[in-house]
């Protein structure tokens, strides 16, 4: 993960993993299937920009991706799941000890399998575009 603030007031936080998730020794699952459930490759990127000075000082904009790459439905590894990307938008606004944010999740409405019990029956998916806005004091 690498967070960094690339100009005052622009912030972006960037992350990607790799899974190598094989069986090497088992009873049950065949040696060298892959895991249910894991990709192999993972990554995201948030970025942020608040307003700093001025009348729209604490108004600050986000913007995001959300990579998954395939991954195996079952543990003998005879389907799998198809890669999705997702986006994600925010608008919020803070001063002082108030906070409030309007966050839009799968901004393209993204149809994806969020996980699985290892059968095509037990796919769950995931969810569809979402909007949720908050208020907040803190004290």
């Amino acid at each position: 993960m690498v967070t960094n603030e690339i100009l005052p007031a622009w912030k972006a936080i960037a992350s990607f993993a790799y899974t190598d998730a094989k069986v090497t020794q088992d009873n049950a699952i065949a040696v060298g299937n892959r895991l249910l459930g894991v990709p192999e490759n993972q990554a995201s990127l948030w970025t942020t920009y608040e307003f700093q000075i001025g009348s729209l000082k604490g108004l600050g904009f986000g913007l995001g991706l959300f990579y998954v790459d395939t991954r195996e439905g079952d543990v003998d590894n005879s389907f799998e799941l198809p890669d999705y990307l997702r986006t994600y938008a925010a608008i919020y606004y803070r001063k002082d000890s108030f906070n409030a944010a309007i966050n839009f999740r799968n901004i393209f409405d993204t149809d994806y399998f969020s996980s699985t019990s290892g059968y095509t029956l037990g796919l769950e998916r995931g969810a569809p575009f979402t909007i949720i806005g908050s208020i907040s004091w803190e004290f």
